[in-house]
């Protein structure tokens, strides 16, 4: 039997600084423990210059009372809302990013704002989220800048899942149909891929004998290929979707650019979801072409999930 006491389920945590843009990270993560019973931890990284005056302090044999006034500040306006489940603050020290990356061990997710400055179709990405999005211990979400959120308010909308069907991690599609399973929406998977060059393109200067454009592929050869990535596509859900049957799944498999397919998804869906990818060489984690640009543009808060750790 499943235990129903939230405090003992992983929790939700959530990065705050006192910016606008925590506390809209803020609001999506306490909508988010509520929609699954989980227990909220609001997470807050002091300033370097505080946590020295508290270290000089200590240094003298004397415990700094020191008030976190950010913390409070959330504190008392959470106290104000009455969220429906329970609620723990933490001040912490440290780096930001290796700070909430420890606090956020064993949780269900990490969610942080966007910080990013810059113009044009998207804001940039601050450097938190960037550097989280390469080594959180869980499933990260980043809740994007409000001048780029094209959905409603109350973050109605489907699930958005980025799969590849060889290269994917099992844990992304699991994250996603949990996530469409709490939130009652469908989940939407897209799966693009690009069709082969056209015979002869790679020639840089047609031969003078040839009268006649180089062929392109068959309209039949491409109806096949994307009859193949439905297959894979398909045996690859499968069991996701035997174990959440409740979910409405909507598979999409287009030739083209998966980060413009997402990012253009991205304005009317509540989630995306896209798998960190991958791990290099050396042993250390990046974050893939796909994860970087979609985090970058996305309209909706967009969900990094990482593999499983080796060993």
């Amino acid at each position: 039997m499943s235990d129903t006491n939230p405090a003992h389920r992983p929790p939700v945590v959530v990065g705050v600084d006192g910016s606008e843009h925590g506390l809209r990270a803020l609001e999506w993560a306490l909508s988010a423990a509520e929609g699954t019973g989980s227990p909220l931890v609001v997470a807050h990284v002091r300033p370097e210059g505080l946590q020295l005056g508290a270290a000089r302090v200590e240094s003298q044999g004397v415990v700094p009372e020191l008030p976190d006034t950010v913390l409070n500040g959330v504190a008392a306006g959470m106290e104000r809302r009455g969220p429906r489940v329970p609620v723990r603050y933490e001040s912490l020290d440290g780096s930001v990013t290796d700070a909430l990356a420890a606090a956020a061990r064993g949780a269900r997710l990490l969610v942080t704002g966007s910080r990013g400055r810059g113009g044009f179709a998207s804001l940039l990405l601050g450097s938190t989220s960037r550097t989280l999005a390469a080594s959180a211990p869980c499933p990260l979400v980043v809740v994007p800048h409000e001048a780029r959120t094209a959905v409603p308010k109350d973050g109605a909308g489907r699930v958005l899942l980025g799969l590849h069907p060889e290269e994917t991690p099992d844990e992304v599609p699991a994250f996603a149909f949990e996530e469409a399973h709490h939130r009652g929406v469908p989940l939407e998977a897209v799966t693009a891929f690009r069709l082969p060059p056209p015979q002869g393109a790679l020639l840089a200067v047609p031969s003078p004998a040839l009268q006649v454009p180089p062929p392109l592929p068959l309209a039949d050869d491409a109806e096949e290929l994307v009859r193949g990535a439905e297959r894979e596509q398909e045996e690859r859900l499968r069991p996701f979707a035997a174990r959440w049957p409740d979910v409405e799944l909507r598979p999409v498999v287009v030739p083209g650019d998966a980060v413009g397919r997402l990012v253009e998804g991205s304005r009317d869906a509540g989630l995306v979801v896209v798998g960190r990818h991958h791990r290099h060489h050396f042993g250390s984690l990046l974050v893939g072409s796909v994860a970087h640009a979609v985090l970058h543009e996305a309209h909706c808060p967009v969900a990094v999930v990482p593999p499983v750790p080796a060993g």
